[in-house]
């Protein structure tokens, strides 16, 4: 049987427990970031996205992951603190997680094994972005190297519909 993205569990930067049905209704935007990584500047157009949209119904969810070349020495409470004071960052800082491998979390998992991306389904990088859906259906991957902002029209169509 195949796993709906409502049916996983996170726990927020401090370790409590959430489901991802908390979530539903919502288009959400998942991203593995990294304190130390070129892409953080891609956090405050993150949070620009967050503030002009999140009345309509959008949610940020940022997993810190230190799977690439020892880039988020953080734990998830010191890199809420950091992105905050960093990049004004008022979205969710969630927990840090392994994004690939064989410790990769059971959403990261889901989402990969849902969405491929460029050649490979793994997350390639730092800042790998995932558009969900108000129904829980994963509905564009985005590149690393992609702007948030370029992809603006994509979160109102899941938005408005």
């Amino acid at each position: 049987m195949k796993t709906h993205i409502y049916d996983l569990k996170v726990h927020d930067d401090t370790g409590i427990p959430m489901d991802m049905r908390d979530f539903e209704g919502k288009a959400i935007l998942i991203i593995n970031t990294a304190s130390e990584c070129t892409f953080c500047n891609q956090l405050s157009e993150l949070e620009f996205l967050y503030q002009k949209y999140k009345d309509e119904g959008l949610r940020v969810l940022v997993f810190p992951s230190d799977d690439f070349m020892n880039s988020e020495p953080l734990d998830a409470s010191e890199a809420r603190f950091h992105y905050n004071r960093e990049y004004g960052v008022t979205f969710d800082v969630m927990e840090k997680v392994n994004v690939k491998g064989d410790s990769i979390h059971p959403l990261f998992k889901h989402l990969t094994e849902s969405k491929n991306g460029l050649l490979t389904n793994t997350v390639k990088w730092n800042f790998t972005k995932f558009l969900i859906s108000r129904e829980g259906r994963i509905v564009k991957r985005f590149p690393p190297q992609k702007s948030p902002l370029t992809f603006e029209d994509d979160i109102l169509r899941v938005l408005r519909g």
